[in-house]
C-alpha cells in the first residue's frame, strides 16, 4: 500500500510517501517553521511526489494530522489532504498529533507510560497518556500542567511532544523522574504515515480533533449609527 502522509499541524511542514509493501520510505521531508504553512505545503508535496517516483493516482490513501494543533495549520494540512483524495477518488484518514508523537516509543513496547504534550499556552498542555504498549491511560485532553502532573502515578514515564521539556521542568519531586524526555516542534512524518495506514477510514476521520475551541474570533461588529432623518 502506498501512502501519501501530510502534517502541518504544529512548527513545521512535512510530507512522505510510504510503502507498506517493502516497509520503505519512497521519500520525505520536513521544514521547520512556525507560520507560512500554506505557501511551503503545495510546493513540498511536488518535490515529495516527484522523488517518490509514483503519481497521485498510484496512492492507496492520504493520511493527514488533524491535531491538536494550530488552528490555521491544521486547515492548511487538511484542506490539501481532502482536495489530493477528491481528485485522485482516494480514501482520507485521520491521525491525532498526539498519538503520532506516542507511536515510535509504544513501537518498541516498553514498560514505562507514554505522555504525549502539546503546548496549549496559558500553562495548559493538550495531553494523553498510555501505557508503553499503547493502552489508553488517559485520554485525550487539554488540562493545566499542575493538573496533567497527576499522571506521575502511573510510574516513570517517556515524555514525548513539544511540551515534553515543560513537563519535565515542573515534574514533582516526590514521583518517580521520567525515563526520558523527547522534545520536538512536530511527529515523525514516518509515524503519522505508519498510523495512517493502519487507521480504519470509517473510524479515523480527516477532520479537525479540538479539544477546546479554536483561539480564533470573529472581530467584533462595530455598533450601528443611527439613522438620521430630516426631521431629527
Amino acid at each position: 500500500m502506498l501512502i501519501l502522509a501530510i502534517d502541518t499541524a504544529l512548527d513545521h511542514c512535512a510530507a512522505a510517501v510510504l510503502d507498506t509493501d517493502s516497509a520503505a520510505m519512497r521519500a520525505q521531508d520536513t521544514l521547520p517553521m512556525k507560520r507560512g504553512h500554506a505557501e511551503a505545503l503545495m510546493p513540498l508535496l511536488a518535490r515529495v511526489m516527484q522523488q517518490s517516483g509514483v503519481g497521485f493516482s498510484d496512492l492507496d490513501r492520504i493520511a493527514v494530522t488533524t491535531g491538536p494543533g494550530s488552528f490555521t495549520g491544521l486547515r492548511v494540512g487538511l484542506s490539501a489532504a481532502r482536495g489530493i483524495a477528491l481528485a485522485a477518488h482516494k480514501p482520507v484518514v485521520g491521525v491525532t498529533t498526539l498519538s503520532a508523537y506516542a507511536a515510535p516509543v509504544v513501537s518498541e513496547d516498553r514498560a514505562s507510560p507514554v505522555i504525549s504534550a502539546i503546548d496549549a499556552r496559558h500553562d495548559h498542555v493538550y495531553y494523553q497518556v498510555v501505557s508503553g504498549s499503547g493502552e489508553e491511560l488517559v485520554a485525550p485532553q487539554v488540562g493545566a500542567i499542575d493538573d496533567v502532573l497527576a499522571a506521575a502515578r502511573f510510574g516513570a514515564p517517556h515524555l514525548v511532544g513539544n511540551a515534553a521539556a515543560i513537563l519535565a521542568g515542573r515534574w514533582p519531586g516526590n514521583g518517580a523522574a521520567p525515563v526520558a524526555v523527547d522534545t520536538e516542534a512536530g511527529p515523525d512524518i514516518t509515524w503519522v504515515a505508519w498510523l495512517g495506514a493502519a487507521a480504519d477510514p470509517a473510524h479515523a476521520p480527516a477532520r479537525p480533533f479540538y479539544l477546546r475551541a479554536p483561539d480564533v474570533k470573529p472581530p467584533a461588529s462595530a455598533p450601528l449609527e443611527p439613522v438620521r432623518t430630516a426631521a431629527s
